[in-house]
């Protein structure tokens, strides 16, 4: 089975990529299974994939050929690079296998999906996660996973209920992801900031703050942080671990990217925790597609009744539930986060590479990030934000400003890009790297430019 979904997700890549291009033949069955050492069998399984997708077709007496497809022929010149989007490509959303997963859910559930079902969510997925999630040293019991609709519900919750440490300040890493931000504030809920940068956060700082800020939890993300795109160390999520235990702080570790990892050593704040303080959040929107409205809590019995209560009703879609069930069930879901991870690391690898070749004495801080879909561009601060932003907008390249991602009364900011590669094609990525260089060296250069 892995060879096959190395396989396939590496045929996929390269047409994506344009390795084989709209109406080239790919290798013969045979030359394939040498070149990689497959079996026949495996080529002829995934070519037959690849056709029932649309992705080739093949000519009889002839091979296999790859379809030429609407998107492809689109990129000019002057389309946009888009750094900014937060949104997978959607040239890769798996629809097919998906509409075949929801066809397949019908099927096996029938009547089922159109009762007001469980409040916790489908409970034969709820026992597909907890085998899912232990693939990630995230080992939970199907009763504590509850299924929400999306992340956003689950932060809600629990920036609303009471825990039982009796505290009420949530602290957030600074800078941090924003709508949560914009939501605490609008609700009035007590916050307080902390810095983390791409080199990490001062665990003496976090200690102390743990020790005497009333810290009701902190909420982190542990890997691929948004918008740093950088992930703790191993050393950095043990002590956390151990800091929310000592103080009785719990953490909300917000794993939204966990299935672009392809670090199998990368072991949670959950999995270092041994007193029941991590609340563990699972999102599947950045691998399948956003409007799934799908995510996953996994909570400590000690929250477990309360969040039941907050959350009072079956909010969530069984069909789409039952559909994702179906979809990590027959494989499908662990491939296509295989395609989905080897695709950003590409864009990743290209990037980083512009990165070098115009980066000229290290004039921009760029955070050391090898795979995910998020890359820190730091400025130096003589640097108009807004102005750079509006000059490369001209030049029909989208970024996010940094500013965006902090506590409105946060002062100590970092002034950099949010880059993502998520929606950025590999042939764009050089040259917007290379004028985002170009401005910003105008801007160092000029400063008072109007």
């Amino acid at each position: 089975m892995r060879k096959y979904m190395s396989f396939l997700s590496d045929l996929e890549q390269k047409i994506t990529e344009g390795h084989y291009g709209p109406g080239q033949k790919l290798p013969s069955v045979r030359s394939a299974a040498k070149l990689y050492g497959f079996s026949i069998s495996t080529v002829i399984r995934a070519y037959a994939e690849l056709e029932k997708k649309h992705a080739i077709y093949s000519v009889p007496q002839s091979g296999y050929y790859v379809v030429g497809k609407p998107e492809e022929s689109d990129l000019t010149e002057n389309s946009p690079i888009d750094f900014a989007s937060a949104l997978p490509d959607l040239n890769v959303f798996p629809y097919l296998d998906f509409q075949h997963c929801l066809n397949k859910a019908i099927d096996t559930y029938k009547s089922q999906l159109f009762t007001y079902g469980d409040e916790k969510g489908l409970e034969k997925l709820r026992y597909t996660l907890s085998s899912y999630l232990a693939g990630d040293q995230v080992f939970a019991d199907p009763q504590q996973i509850v299924l929400t609709s999306g992340i956003q519900q689950a932060l809600g919750i629990l920036a609303k209920m009471p825990f039982p440490n009796g505290k009420s300040v949530i602290l957030l890493e600074q800078p941090s992801y924003d709508i949560y931000m914009r939501f605490l504030e609008e609700e009035g809920i007590p916050v307080c900031g902390i810095a983390r940068t791409a080199d990490g956060i001062d665990l003496h700082e976090l200690e102390e703050k743990f020790k005497c800020g009333g810290i009701k939890f902190f909420y982190t993300m542990s890997r691929y942080h948004n918008p740093l795109g950088t992930s703790y160390s191993a050393q950095e999520r043990k002590t956390i671990a151990r800091l929310a235990g000592k103080y009785d702080v719990y953490i909300v570790e917000d794993d939204y990217m966990a299935d672009l990892s392809e670090n199998q050593k990368f072991d949670p704040i959950y999995a270092y925790n041994r007193t029941s303080h991590v609340v563990y959040l699972k999102s599947f929107s950045k691998i399948i597609f956003p409007g799934l409205r799908l995510g996953a809590a996994v909570l400590p019995d000690s929250l477990l009744k309360t969040f039941h209560a907050c959350k009072r009703y079956a909010d969530t879609s069984l069909l789409s539930q039952a559909a994702l069930e179906v979809y990590i069930k027959n494989g499908m879901y662990q491939r296509h986060k295989h395609k989905i991870s080897s695709q950003y690391k590409e864009r990743i690898r290209v990037l980083n590479e512009a990165v070098e070749r115009y980066n000229e004495k290290g004039m921009i801080g760029v955070s050391n990030v090898n795979s995910g879909m998020y890359v820190q561009f730091k400025l130096p601060q003589t640097v108009n934000l807004e102005r750079l932003i509006k000059r490369l907008a001209a030049r029909n390249i989208r970024v996010v400003s940094g500013k965006r991602f902090y506590l409105t009364s946060y002062l100590k900011r970092e002034k950099f890009l949010r880059i993502s590669v998520s929606r950025a094609q590999p042939a764009q990525i050089d040259d917007g790297v290379r004028a985002i260089f170009e401005e910003v060296r105008l801007e160092v250069s000029s400063p008072h430019l109007s």
